[in-house]
């Protein structure tokens, strides 16, 4: 299941909804909900963030079920940048005393088996991997 949505601006949720309405979600309800938050936190910095303000911007999203993985793929042209780069927050200190950011990021390196950055081509490519147990499998 793949699609590009162009323009992406003011369309993080219709995004979001185009993948979480994939068939072969898995059955628990902590696993889709584990898989919203990361898509969620990568559509919204990828609409937020990846394009020059006032750059008109494409996302190409796809879902799809490889083995026992669910894999989201999302792949821009905008700026470039690797998320996995990023340093995790130290989740120890308080709420004030954490910088601001990060944690979305943090979250889907925790919460899903894997998760990949490609940049060739200018795009940036971001492939998140979660084993999961469906109707189907």
């Amino acid at each position: 299941m793949i699609r590009r949505f162009q323009p992406i601006d003011q369309k993080s949720g219709e995004i979001i909804n185009y993948l979480m309405s994939y068939s072969n979600l898995p059955e628990s309800d902590s696993d889709k909900m584990k898989i919203r938050l990361c898509i969620e936190e990568a559509v919204v910095n990828i609409t937020q963030y990846a394009y020059k303000q006032g750059q008109e911007g494409w996302l190409e999203a796809s879902i799809d079920l490889v083995g026992n993985f669910l894999v989201v793929k999302l792949k821009d042209a905008g700026i470039r940048f690797n998320p996995l780069e990023t340093d995790d927050p130290d989740i120890t200190l308080s709420a004030e005393e954490r910088s601001i950011g990060g944690l979305g990021i943090f979250l889907c390196k925790t919460l899903m088996d894997d998760i990949q950055y490609f940049y060739e081509d200018n795009c940036n490519t971001l492939i998140m991997k979660k084993i999961v147990k469906t109707q189907n499998s």
